[in-house]
């Protein structure tokens, strides 16, 4: 199969490329930086714009062709009206020109995977959410952002397609883990706020074996619509730094206190909501799909990510 990964340059990205090529499938990254050769081993790296038509339409056109969205800025930024705009417009307009061009083949995509995230349900306290969970009227820069981009793919032209609620997916040598074990090895790593969010997350090699299964290539194969990509046992913010300041070696770690994590937010630029806010996201068509997590708790998982 030809599977073009629109937005494909990432950390998740790579991931599942490297699954795929090894699987003997065709690869096609579309990027605003393209490298030649590229990057990836066995990838094929097309510049697009992420805004308009061109000629990387032309590797959509092939029979049998899938495609994977995960287009769009990084939302590690400040929360201000233009940030939150440009968070939006890049989502939006790359899921928009992407279906436009999927309207004009004549065959329509065997498959459509569109990248979202489980921050659309916003703040969502204590409450348990799966994929029939309405989406409220929340924070600007995580539900304003999320339901535009995936309303956006409405209307692809597609034999399936699969939209993915991501949590956080922990991946060794990524920012954000390592931002992490190394604030607890400092003796940083205690709880934020008042520790008590949760924390909906996901190994990235579970999340790459969603992707297959959406993209019909592993059993179990998953229904087309909404589904939550996140580990069965989400935990609250105090017992994720618990774990991952055992971890890393440390027993015991000093908390970060709203206000102190705001005024870092500022200086870092970055969106103080990302730390404070949680939701307990978990999939029930998954579970009924049959589908096993590997690392269904986030002890296995850190074990597996962090060095011993």
């Amino acid at each position: 199969m030809r599977i073009v990964i629109a937005g494909g340059s990432g950390t998740l990205g790579r991931a599942l490329s490297t699954q795929l090529v090894r699987r003997g499938h065709e690869v096609v990254v579309l990027t605003r930086a393209p490298r030649s050769p590229s990057r990836y081993p066995g990838v094929r790296e097309v510049h697009w714009d992420g805004r308009t038509l061109g000629p990387w339409t032309q590797e959509l056109a092939a029979p049998g062709t899938a495609l994977v969205n995960l287009a769009g800025r990084l939302v590690d930024a400040r929360p201000t009206p233009e940030n939150i705009a440009d968070l939006a417009r890049s989502r939006v307009e790359a899921t928009a020109a992407l279906v436009e061009a999927s309207r004009r083949r004549e065959e329509p995509l065997t498959h459509w995977v569109q990248a979202s995230t489980t921050a659309i349900w916003s703040d969502a306290g204590d409450r348990l959410l799966e994929e029939t969970s309405p989406v409220p009227v929340g924070l600007p820069q995580m539900t304003g952002v999320a339901e535009r981009w995936e309303r956006a793919a409405e209307g692809a032209h597609c034999d399936h397609q699969v939209v993915l609620r991501t949590g956080i997916v922990l991946e060794a040598g990524t920012p954000a883990l390592e931002r992490l074990a190394l604030l607890a090895r400092w003796g940083l790593g205690g709880p934020v706020g008042t520790g008590r969010q949760w924390v909906s997350w996901i190994h990235v090699e579970d999340w790459v074996r969603i992707v297959l299964s959406a993209l019909g290539l592993e059993e179990p194969q998953l229904p087309e619509g909404i589904v939550v990509a996140s580990a069965p046992h989400p935990v609250r913010n105090a017992e994720m730094m618990r774990l991952l300041r055992r971890g890393v070696g440390r027993s015991r770690g000093l908390p970060t206190p709203a206000p102190l994590l705001r005024l870092g937010a500022v200086l870092l630029r970055t969106d103080p909501a990302l730390g404070l806010t949680g939701r307990h996201a978990t999939s029930r068509v998954l579970d009924e799909a049959g589908f096993r997590f590997r690392y269904p708790q986030l002890d296995g998982a850190l074990a597996d990510l962090l060095p011993g």
